[in-house]
């Protein structure tokens, strides 16, 4: 049987004007700028105005390490979505926009698939609301600013070598992470090395994602430590005084985003920080303002459980005042025999034993979230190669984990196939069995908090680190940061920092390469092994099958 693709079934998607989409929550055609006819960005105004209500559920969605056999979380989320939807509920669906760099890289689209989609699809994997463009603009904005303080006399008494302010640009380029800027004599100012990072690994990426209205933007922006002076005191963004321009560059990219899913259901796509690299959930304020017009949001949170719930729970939650009420841990059966070795060549083929071996990498990410205390359920995003032997492998095992596991088809049916994994979702969260606490105290020593999230959640030996990066740390904690969270930079494709290292493994040492202080945003980035804040693209990329046909329509995208 043939199956339609993704950008087929989304360009056959019966849309309803935006307007409607927003009468489903209560959101007054006033209260919404539209961009065309199917997206619309939600006024701070109405934002303000709904802030004394109850909250609903807040259910989020992550996975196992990512696979080349594919796991379909934004799929998944998209599905449960639309699957509460149908069974009575009033259900919203939070998740982040793209960014261009895997899109032309080797990710693709990141709305979802086959009839669990959000749409406009190709306007989301592109330039969407223009959001991205405007934090990258504000980013730049304040580098040119640095250099320019620097050019004019440097009042600020900046030390040119100690400028940690980078610049970014929203796709993969390598040539960029490492550059000397300002050659070419004395009108172009003092040569320094600098680099670019991408633009979801900016902290004003992550500032406007945990922002919580355009005030609080602007002071986490102010509080950004952009240099170091010689006496190795450090200079603010504020300082520079760009934290005022750089808040009216954002003005309306703060603003959520409400556009729909196939099935005409609201869906909120606001920021998009990467899990690897930054904290990877979506905009606080699109959280935040969907639990107060639904029943039950749901979230996803980026790659896999150890990457993006673990900073969900200990950096979102934390900043937020959030707490899920279940979380559901999305896997399938090609990657459990992928985790069992078998090749992505021979998926196809029924093999229970590789299933129940890759079962293993499953069974660690629904220990680590009940380490939270939260509930968990799987779903088995379904593919129509698994058998019912393969399935009910996956069922056996986690419900030997003391959880449950319920097979969805919302890729190949809608709602239709999540209905009953959006019933068990439902029920658990009206029980209100979560007892949530993040993993670690804010007192605790900044060091301490990087070994905490190694050994627990990944299950290292250790945690290597050079005098400097330990000095650092230490420092940063007498200047007063020693109360924020960390948010860890590594491999998204294994619990190590060894991307081949899959499954479940142990005996292995977390080496940290760097740490850097994001004090806007409120969080200590830890670097580690051989992850770069600046991807790079694959030896074919994306780009190149993307095109116009003659009809004008987009191909190569997803």
């Amino acid at each position: 049987m043939a199956f339609k693709t993704d950008i087929q079934i989304a360009r056959e998607a019966a849309k309803r004007p935006i307007q409607e989409i927003g009468e489903k929550l209560g959101i007054s055609s006033d209260d919404l700028l539209p961009y065309g006819h199917d997206k619309a960005k939600v006024s701070q105004t109405f934002i303000d105005s709904v802030q004394d209500r109850a909250n609903g559920k807040l259910i989020l969605v992550t996975a196992i390490n990512p696979t080349p056999a594919g796991e379909g979380k934004t799929t998944t989320t998209v599905g449960l979505g639309d699957g509460l939807n149908r069974i009575g509920k009033k259900a919203a669906v939070c998740i982040r926009e793209a960014s261009l760099g895997p899109n032309f890289g080797m990710k693709g689209g990141a709305a979802g698939g086959g009839y669990a989609q959000i749409v406009p699809m190709e306007e989301m994997n592109l330039h969407f609301t223009g959001d991205f463009h405007a934090i990258t603009s504000a980013h730049n904005l304040l580098a040119a600013m640095i250099d320019n303080h620097i050019y004019w006399g440097n009042e600020l008494e900046i030390d040119t070598r100690r400028v940690v302010w980078r610049r970014v640009v929203d796709m993969n380029d390598r040539a960029l992470r490492q550059i000397t800027a300002s050659l070419g004599g004395v009108p172009n100012g003092f040569p320094r090395e600098t680099g670019f990072d991408i633009t979801v690994a900016s902290e004003v990426m992550a500032i406007l994602c945990l922002s919580k209205n355009l005030s609080d933007l602007q002071e986490r922006l102010g509080a950004m430590i952009v240099a170091y002076r010689r006496d190795r005191s450090p200079v603010y963004a504020r300082d520079i005084k760009a934290d005022g321009a750089m808040t009216v560059l954002l003005k309306d990219a703060m603003q959520p985003n409400l556009v729909q899913t196939l099935e005409n259901n609201p869906a909120f796509v606001h920021g998009g920080p990467f899990a690897n690299i930054a904290h990877g959930c979506n905009s606080v304020i699109a959280t935040t303002t969907a639990l107060k017009l639904a029943d039950y949001v749901v979230t996803e949170a980026g790659f896999g459980a150890d990457l993006g719930a673990e900073k969900f729970m200990n950096i979102k939650c934390r900043k937020a005042g959030l707490a899920p009420s279940v979380v559901v841990v999305v896997a399938t059966v090609r990657a459990m025999k992928m985790n069992g070795g078998v090749a992505k060549a021979d998926l196809g083929a029924e093999n229970v034993e590789a299933v129940q071996k890759g079962c293993a990498n499953l069974g660690r990410h629904i220990e680590n979230v009940k380490s939270f205390g939260v509930p968990v359920v799987v779903a088995i995003n379904h593919f129509v190669t698994d058998t019912d032997a393969e399935v009910a492998t996956v069922k056996d095992y986690v419900a030997a984990q003391g959880a449950e596991a319920i097979l969805s088809r919302h890729w190949e049916l809608g709602s239709e196939g999540s209905a009953d994994l959006a019933t068990r979702v439902a029920e658990i969260a009206d029980g209100d069995h979560a007892n949530f606490a993040p993993l670690y105290a804010d007192e605790m020593p900044l060091f301490e908090k990087i070994e905490t999230i190694a050994k627990r959640i990944y299950r290292a030996d250790e945690v290597l680190a050079d005098q400097k990066v330990r000095n650092q740390l230490k420092d940063w904690e007498a200047q007063g940061y020693g109360d924020l969270p960390v948010c860890m930079a590594k491999t998204q494709y294994s619990f190590s920092t060894d991307p081949d290292l899959r499954g479940a493994p142990t005996g292995f040492s977390v080496p940290i390469r760097e740490v850097r202080l994001s004090a806007g945003a409120g969080f200590v980035v830890v670097i580690c092994g051989e992850i770069m804040t600046m991807p790079g693209l694959p030896r074919v990329p994306s780009a190149e099958a993307i095109k116009l046909n003659a009809d004008g329509d987009v191909e190569g995208l997803f």
